[in-house]
């Protein structure tokens, strides 16, 4: 019998990872992460844009573990931030700061600011690379809504407990995974992945 291709899915973070493998389900190959390659090197994020930074890490884990490889860079842009603090979401309030210290100086930076102007987006790149590392892929989605003046709610992970869809009452951290999943910037960036690694896939014979 033939082994099940596998597929890295670039990152360490375990609420991401969680919610790719729950995306990528229904696709015939085995999902791995960064965590069961622990010789691998982290890859700088040094892209001006989200789309730099997905093929940035796409192509360089792929490059050192010789393996098909999706990486994915998001964040939140706010408005009245002037889009801040988009591709540093990440390290918004330090480079080791929690969750909690991120939402916590993002509320401090809207103190003041009525809620109709805490208008916000999501945002994801994905990108693909061949175990060569060459860029196969790119896609893109976002997800409109606003910065909710607390957190609330204790699914997700990142921005979500401040971060209500458009459309909605709630915060990501409150919704369903079944509805966040649906309607989220990864989960509209994944559709174009989806499509790709599905053909990917079916060329090779899902081998």
């Amino acid at each position: 019998m033939t082994p099940e291709p596998s597929l890295l899915v670039a990152t360490r973070n375990e609420g991401k990872l969680q919610e790719l493998r729950q995306l990528l389900a229904d696709l015939p190959l085995g999902l791995l992460g960064l965590d069961d390659f622990p010789i691998i090197q982290t890859v700088a994020e040094t892209g001006l844009t989200f789309v730099e930074n997905a093929s940035l890490k796409a192509s360089g884990y792929a490059t050192q573990g010789h393996i098909l490889t999706l990486a994915d860079d998001s964040g939140l842009e706010v408005d009245a931030l002037g889009g801040a603090p988009g591709v540093l979401s990440a390290r918004y309030a330090g480079e080791a700061a929690s969750d909690a210290a991120r939402i916590d100086k993002l509320l401090a930076e809207l103190c003041g600011v009525a809620v109709e102007n805490r208008t916000a987006r999501f945002v994801c790149a994905i990108a693909i690379a061949s175990s060569e590392g060459s860029i196969l892929n790119v896609s893109t989605g976002t997800c409109e809504g606003q910065i909710d003046l607390a957190s609330h709610g204790q699914r997700g992970f990142g921005y979500d407990p401040v971060f209500i869809p458009a459309g909605y009452t709630s915060t990501f951290a409150e919704l369903a995974p079944s509805v966040r999943n649906r309607i989220s910037h990864r989960a509209r960036a994944l559709r174009g992945a989806l499509d790709y690694l599905r053909a990917l896939t079916s060329t090779s014979g899902g081998r």
